[in-house]
């Protein structure tokens, strides 16, 4: 299989204090061919969802580096891979793109604790495609600025035409900020888990999906 143009381009950027899980390598953490695996990855869900009638794409603000930095899936951790590559029908090949132990990354568990109780077709993104940091330091996150924002723009419009998703749900206030200029599917606001929001977002995505109600981050 091929890498999908999408992802090329996305391979091509080159930004300060960022970095691009599909085609940087963590000289800490990542193995040799991880930016292929992760690309690979990225174009087979890309190329499942682009064949099925998405109900919605996720959009969350920047890859975290416990999160996306290393599995190059958006909202996802290394808990996790197995489980989204599952819900497009992909083989998950178990050749490890980390060294070292598994990394767990809260908001990945709490999106993902949410969407095993959704049966929908759901992509899930972020506002800035890459791993914005902290100057010195690879292992911190920061917000995406301004420049970075634009660039993400531009492969959130690509994204949104590649799929045509019913509707867009908005994971925060700054991807909702960016969200409603961009497009005319409709966007829907829902509080981001972390800090302190997690119950928020658990009953606003419960009430939407039309779910039983959630209790300690556990539906019953």
């Amino acid at each position: 299989m091929s890498i999908h143009p999408f992802v090329k381009k996305l391979a091509s950027l080159e930004l300060e204090n960022c970095f691009n899980p599909y085609s940087d390598r963590c000289s800490m953490f990542d193995r040799f061919d991880a930016p292929r695996k992760r690309s690979m990855m990225l174009s087979k869900v890309l190329d499942c969802a682009c064949k099925e009638s998405i109900d919605s794409i996720w959009i969350g603000r920047d890859l975290g580096y416990r999160g996306g930095r290393r599995t190059g899936l958006a909202l996802t951790d290394d808990v996790n891979i197995s489980q989204h590559l599952k819900r497009w029908g992909i083989e998950h090949e178990k050749q490890a793109i980390t060294k070292g132990q598994i990394i767990s990354e809260r908001t990945a568990r709490v999106i993902w604790d949410t969407l095993n109780c959704i049966d929908a077709r759901i992509f899930l993104w972020n506002v800035f495609p890459l791993h914005p940091y902290e100057s010195g330091n690879q292992f911190t996150n920061r917000q995406h600025n301004v420049r970075e924002r634009q660039v993400g723009e531009f492969f959130l419009i690509e994204l949104i035409e590649l799929l045509n998703p019913k509707q867009i749900i908005a994971i925060g206030n700054d991807a909702t900020n960016v969200l409603n200029r961009l497009t005319t599917i409709p966007v829907i606001n829902v509080r981001h888990p972390s800090y302190g929001g997690q119950g928020i977002f658990e009953k606003q995505i419960s009430d939407l999906y039309d779910l039983p109600r959630m209790e300690n981050g556990l539906l019953f």
